[in-house]
């Protein structure tokens, strides 16, 4: 009987793996547009393996956050033009910023003399999943793919806990 149990939630957690990596990856909203997990996804944002092994409840929290301390504004020369952007590198002659305005963000290399402006702290760019409005079921399985990605093992997690 006991072996039974352990089968069916198995089961279920692979099922909720699956689910949850298809949301990550989803084209119109999905994580991956911004974050990497086992060699998918684009890899712009923090690497979410390490969050991958905290409680539902911090992962959902996180997710769901509708800021980000990564996210710049990046003001243009010539016309004030600026756009949300995560850094990438730079160096005397050009800023490498990923635009992410852009779905997904698209790596734009900057001359430091005509085009880059300056950096100034977020105000407007707000985390994709603060306007997705996942269910709990699917923030549940989301939480899972991204546990399972990070630590290798399939469990289940209740949409309880995903609120």
């Amino acid at each position: 009987m006991f072996l039974i149990a352990l089968l069916l939630l198995q089961s279920a957690a692979a099922g909720q793996v699956q689910r949850g990596e298809a949301l990550f990856f989803d084209q119109a909203a999905g994580c991956g547009a911004c974050h990497a997990l086992k060699g998918k996804g684009t890899a712009v944002g923090p690497d979410l393996r390490g969050i991958g092994r905290v409680s539902p409840r911090a992962i959902s929290m996180a997710i769901r956050a509708t800021a980000t301390q990564y996210v710049q504004v990046v003001k243009l020369k010539g016309g004030g033009t600026s756009f949300p952007g995560m850094p990438a590198q730079q160096d005397d002659k050009v800023v490498q910023v990923y635009d992410l305005s852009k779905t997904p963000p698209e790596l734009r290399k900057l001359d430091r003399a005509t085009e880059f402006d300056v950096f100034r702290p977020n105000d407007s760019w707000k985390h994709p999943p603060s306007a997705t409005k996942l269910t709990d079921e699917q923030m549940a399985d989301v939480i899972a793919y991204v546990r399972y990605a990070a630590t290798g093992r399939k469990e289940a997690v209740d949409p309880a806990d995903a609120k």
